[in-house]
C-alpha cells in the first residue's frame, strides 16, 4: 500500500479543529478539581501531550504524511455540572494535505494523559466524543460540524 501521491496538489493554508471529552465519576472529578494528581499539573501535562501527539502523528498513524506544523493549540473547558473536561485542538500548516489527523491525535493524547494522571482516583472515567469539528484548505474546502 503506497503513500498517497500529493505531488500535484496545491500548497494551501490548512486548518483543522477537533474536540473530545473525558467524564469522571463525581468523586474523582472533585479530587481532580481540589488536589489534582500526584504526577503533577494535569492540564499542563495533557496540553504538552496533545501538542507532541500532533507533531508525531505520522509515527502513530500509518500512511500519514509528515507535515511542518505551524500552530498546535490544545485547550480545555471544565464542565463542572457534568464532571467533564472538554478538550479542544487546533492545528495549522501550509501544505499539500490536511491536518485533520494531527488535530484528532492531539485530542486523543490529551484525553489519555488526563486519564493516566487521574486513574489513582478511580478508573470510572470515560473518553468520548472525539471528532473533527472544522477543517479548511485544499480541494474539498471547508467542513464544519
Amino acid at each position: 500500500m503506497p503513500l498517497v501521491d500529493i505531488s500535484d496538489k496545491q500548497t494551501t493554508q490548512r486548518t483543522a479543529c477537533a474536540q473530545g471529552e473525558l467524564r469522571f465519576s463525581p468523586k474523582a472529578f472533585q479530587i481532580f478539581l481540589k488536589q489534582g494528581s500526584p504526577k503533577g499539573n494535569v492540564l499542563q501535562t495533557a496540553q504538552i501531550a496533545g501538542i507532541m501527539a500532533a507533531k508525531h502523528t505520522p509515527g502513530l498513524v500509518p500512511l500519514c504524511h509528515p507535515l511542518l506544523l505551524e500552530k498546535v493549540s490544545v485547550t480545555f473547558e471544565l464542565l463542572k455540572s457534568k464532571n467533564t473536561v472538554k478538550v479542544f485542538s487546533e492545528v495549522l500548516c501550509s501544505g499539500k494535505t490536511g491536518v485533520e489527523m494531527e488535530a484528532l491525535s492531539a485530542v486523543c493524547a490529551a484525553c489519555l494523559t488526563i486519564y493516566d494522571m487521574m486513574k489513582f482516583s478511580g478508573h470510572d472515567m470515560t473518553i468520548s466524543g472525539i471528532r473533527l469539528v472544522y477543517k479548511s484548505g485544499g480541494r474539498s474546502g471547508i467542513y464544519h460540524r
